[in-house]
């Protein structure tokens, strides 16, 4: 059975860092686009960033140059780095495994509050 599981959310002051982690189980992670979205309390969710099979990145312009994406495929294993943190990146962070071949997948879900 294909699972997606975020780690690494929690707490976190304005302009702290965080990085979470989603590891993909079950699922030939290296066919997949690999991608975090987020949903704020009471909005929409929200693309944030993906990074291609070949390394390619795309981040939502909120987050260009305080956000990082990375994927380690050796651990299944894809990774945000998140730097400067505003409350405004308060959400659930998930993370999703994409392709226009094969069904896509979601992990559940952690919560990042970033608050004094």
């Amino acid at each position: 059975q294909v699972q997606l599981v975020e780690s690494g959310g929690g707490l976190v002051e304005p302009g702290g860092s965080l990085r979470l982690s989603c590891v993909a189980s079950e699922i030939r992670f290296t066919l997949y686009t690999m991608a975090w979205y987020r949903q704020p309390p009471g909005k929409q969710r929200e693309l944030v960033a993906t990074m291609s099979i070949d390394g390619r990145t795309n981040y939502v312009d909120s987050v260009k140059g305080r956000f990082t994406i990375s994927r380690d495929n050796t651990k299944n294993t894809v990774y945000l780095q998140m730097a400067s943190l505003k409350p405004e990146d308060t959400a659930v962070y998930y993370c999703r495994a994409e392709s226009a071949y094969y069904k896509d997948y979601w992990g559940k879900g952690t919560l990042v509050t970033v608050s004094s």
